[in-house]
């Protein structure tokens, strides 16, 4: 047995902590199990299909579907799986034998979502993001099955909660919108620039969802003491929705923000000998230093939630690389801005879950390991679109294939893996 895969298993079960305490998602739907129609899952992938349409808004300018994933991408997925090449072979089959691709499932929409901390209380709030993660998953599954039972599934799932959902309320209320609207759009985007059966009234309605019951939270500043991750998470809804909406507007402020958040979350030593403040506060030093973990010594890539843990760092990098990634899709290249920046976090975080030693002036000397989601989305960008290196990651993300679901985030091996387009 491997030292990455025991580390790999070290953090898979971290993150099913933090889901069964955060929201109790492995425990409100039973044991994974496979999709309805899935047995002999390659079978099933779509092999005569011709390639996905991909259209330009006239008034907005923006490429759809566009969000996390364009048509070319998953084109070009879709001859791997064909093929049976692997990481792709191996990660669709994680989708397909998924319990989020059964085509039994059943929405749980409420009208008002309330989430304290911790999800405590919990009320919609495993309902809302399961049943995101599940919309997201049969969308895919119709764009590489071609099978419209997959994408009915998917309307059913939308259309529920936009004929219900009008709040989210309590003090998550901003994580849970940019948990459950950026997956959410990702399966209203796929679904509505593939597919011909959504009704145009439902639209409509997801439509005045995306744009009353998210994108004013997701948008909306974090005054005081939060995470990091949360701004950047909110970010990745925010981004995605704007598209969906061809709100041009929402989507350049999501932008700037992000530019300002993620140099609060990432330091650099171009910074200065304090890492950035957040956008939505002014801190002392001492409130920076104590945001920080009580850091006081800072280095090329340490994160602002490093000391805390590995997890909640990686949902930082990985809320910005989704920002990024779409804005790419849309023509806009984040990712040359960030590349200093999200390079020097990747390497750096990856390093220490290979056991490299943890100097003593770092977070005390002990660090929390598990890089959670593997950062398969910008490494992809870096090493296979840009050529540029990146030994650490690549270590950490080939000892933990393929990538699963959680919260805001599903299936990028499978989407992203060396995928060029």
């Amino acid at each position: 047995m491997s030292r990455f895969w025991m580390r790999g298993a070290v953090a898979a079960l971290l993150a099913v902590a933090v889901v069964v305490v955060s929201a109790g998602f492995l425990a409100t739907r039973g044991t994974d199990r496979p999709a309805e129609g899935a047995t002999g899952a390659w079978e099933t992938v779509a092999v005569d299909a011709g390639p996905l349409p991909t259209t330009r808004d006239g008034r907005s300018g923006f490429v759809h579907p566009g969000i996390l994933v364009s048509a070319p991408q998953l084109d070009f997925v879709l001859g791997k799986v064909r093929a049976r090449e692997e990481p792709w072979h191996s990660a669709w089959l994680e989708v397909v034998r998924s319990r989020y691709a059964d085509l039994s499932w059943r929405p749980e929409p409420v009208a008002t979502v309330e989430c304290g901390f911790y999800s405590n209380p919990d009320r919609g709030c495993t309902r809302e993001a399961e049943d995101a993660i599940a919309a997201y998953t049969h969308a895919l599954l119709w764009v590489f099955t071609r099978d419209g039972r997959y994408a009915q599934k998917s309307v059913e799932i939308l259309d529920a909660w936009s004929g219900a959902l009008k709040r989210h309320t309590n003090s998550n209320a901003p994580l849970q919108a940019g948990w459950s609207g950026a997956m959410f759009v990702r399966a209203a985007e796929l679904i509505r620039h593939t597919y011909q059966g959504w009704a145009p009234d439902r639209l409509a309605r997801a439509e005045e969802m995306f744009r009353t019951a998210f994108l004013p939270l997701v948008l909306g500043e974090l005054k005081g003491y939060r995470a990091g991750n949360w701004g950047l998470i909110m970010l990745d809804a925010a981004v995605g929705i704007s598209v969906f909406l061809d709100d041009r507007p929402s989507f350049l402020k999501a932008v700037e923000t992000w530019r300002l958040r993620l140099r609060s979350y990432v330091y650099l030593s171009s910074d200065g000998a304090l890492p950035k403040a957040s956008p939505d506060d002014t801190y002392t030093t001492q409130q920076l230093v104590r945001q920080w973990s009580g850091q006081t010594r800072f280095v090329d890539g340490l994160a602002q939630e490093t000391c805390r843990d590995f997890l909640h760092t990686g949902w930082g990098l990985s809320a910005a690389a989704h920002v990024a990634e779409t804005a790419w899709i849309q023509g806009l290249d984040l990712y040359a801005e960030a590349r200093e920046r999200l390079t020097a976090a990747l390497e750096l975080h990856a390093g220490f879950d290979l056991g490299e030693p943890v100097p003593s002036w770092l977070c005390g000397g002990k660090l929390t390991l598990g890089i959670h989601p593997m950062p398969e989305v910008a490494y992809n960008h870096y090493v296979t679109r840009v050529g540029q290196p990146l030994p650490r990651t690549e270590q950490v993300i080939k000892a933990n294939r393929p990538a699963g679901p959680a919260f805001f985030y599903a299936w990028e091996t499978l989407t992203h893996a060396a995928n060029p387009r």
